[in-house]
């Protein structure tokens, strides 16, 4: 969802001079809301709920226009399709669940700085990363009679 004071998607793609039919308008709206990280079926399934006239190969398209634009992220959490997040005001990385497939954002200040430190000592000046771990939750230990 926008906060205050940043542009929602739908206003980011006008900035860019993308025309904005009402479908992409709901499709714009459906990903500014999502808590999570949805597929193109998912999105889909969210933006023909409000609109049954959009089709799949246009949640398709848009998603590619947006991605184009630099208004959207594409990840592959290694489960066989492509998520979408609209490009984050903050940077953040990400936790996989490889059992429920839940997604966690997360940021450390000391994982960042590291990676810094990493690219220094290589001879590098760090612009950018994307960092994703891939986990099982941790058995609850069980409690003896």
């Amino acid at each position: 969802m926008s906060k205050p004071g940043i542009s929602s998607l739908e206003d980011q793609c006008a900035e860019k001079g993308m025309r904005m039919t009402d479908q992409r308008r709901t499709i714009a709206q459906v990903m500014e809301v999502a808590d999570d990280h949805p597929d193109v079926e998912e999105l889909y399934r969210r933006a023909s709920a409000i609109d049954p006239r959009i089709s799949l190969s246009t949640v398709y398209r848009t998603l590619n226009l947006f991605e184009e634009a630099g208004l959207v992220t594409k990840h592959d959490f290694r489960d066989g399709r492509a998520r979408f997040e609209p490009l984050p005001d903050e940077h953040h990385d990400h936790l996989i669940d490889i059992r429920s497939g839940r997604v966690i954002e997360f940021r450390n200040e000391e994982i960042e700085a590291i990676q810094e430190v990493i690219a220094k000592r290589l001879g590098y000046k760090l612009v950018d990363h994307r960092l994703e771990l891939y986990a099982v939750p941790i058995a609850a230990p069980e409690k003896s009679k």
